[in-house]
């Protein structure tokens, strides 16, 4: 059967083009899928696409909607070259060089998967491969995640800092006025946050309330999104429990 996949190397062209298959007399027939798989060893993995590309450019105007048979004659040819070392004598004198040649044929079924469209059957090589690949990610990320959490860690603290019990709403009281100090020089808030739901996440965490926990949802009712503009949902603070006011100090001469 003549070649109909390849572009090969005119006999004696001794300028040919870099992916074009053949040795100086030619292509042999029935020898495509040698020298097919021959060119792959002098190729860096970068150059895949284009050593793929060119010969689908050859073949494609012999059969305009042939790209799915292209890409199933080049990927048994390279399944059927990876079975093939597989199965011979782990012991042979070629061994080393089997090793790396299927090594590169994974490397090169790999690209092939990429532009795969038709879901052809993976190999266990290539799942092998994969399932690698997958784990170095995921090694990866945990010590990612390790590192976070380690930094995090650093601010965490089982200490609390308790209010006197029925106390709590006094020290929302303050919480809510120290947002509305403007520093004098600068015109901008003592303390500022994007988000009021901070303030609730804040009292409950690391506050008790007679050594008891502070419900989260008891207390957020009084931060409001937009404490300017608080809406029917909020709560302001009862008179009884607003027992301090916070006033600017008198200057001081340094």
């Amino acid at each position: 059967m003549p070649n109909r996949y390849f572009k090969a190397r005119q006999p004696f062209d001794f300028n040919p083009h870099k992916y074009d298959i053949g040795i100086l007399t030619g292509l042999k027939r029935g020898y495509e899928d040698n020298l097919f798989i021959r060119k792959l060893l002098d190729l860096h993995e970068s150059e895949y696409a284009l050593y793929y590309k060119h010969h689908l450019k050859y073949f494609l105007p012999k059969e305009p909607d042939g790209e799915q048979e292209f890409f199933t004659f080049v990927w048994q040819i390279v399944q059927r070259r990876i079975k093939f070392i597989e199965q011979k004598d782990p012991f042979h004198s070629s061994h080393a060089m089997d090793v790396e040649l299927i090594a590169i044929l994974t490397r090169f079924q790999k690209y092939l998967r990429s532009i795969d469209r038709w879901h052809t059957e993976k190999t266990l090589p290539e799942i092998i491969s994969e399932q690698y690949e997958q784990i170095q990610h995921q090694e990866q990320k945990i010590a990612i995640l390790k590192q976070e959490l380690k930094e995090a860690r650093k601010l965490e603290t089982k200490e609390v800092i308790d209010i006197p019990k029925g106390y709590v709403l006094t020290f929302v009281d303050l919480c809510q006025k120290m947002r509305n100090i403007i520093l004098p020089k600068e015109g901008k808030e003592l303390v500022f946050s994007r988000t009021e739901i901070v303030w609730t996440k804040m009292i409950s965490k690391y506050f008790t309330e007679g050594g008891n926990e502070i419900n989260h949802d008891t207390i957020r009712r009084y931060f409001p999104a937009d404490h300017k503009n608080p809406g029917d949902k909020y709560s302001g603070v009862p008179a009884k429990y607003q027992l301090f006011d916070i006033v600017p100090a008198k200057k001081r001469s340094i």
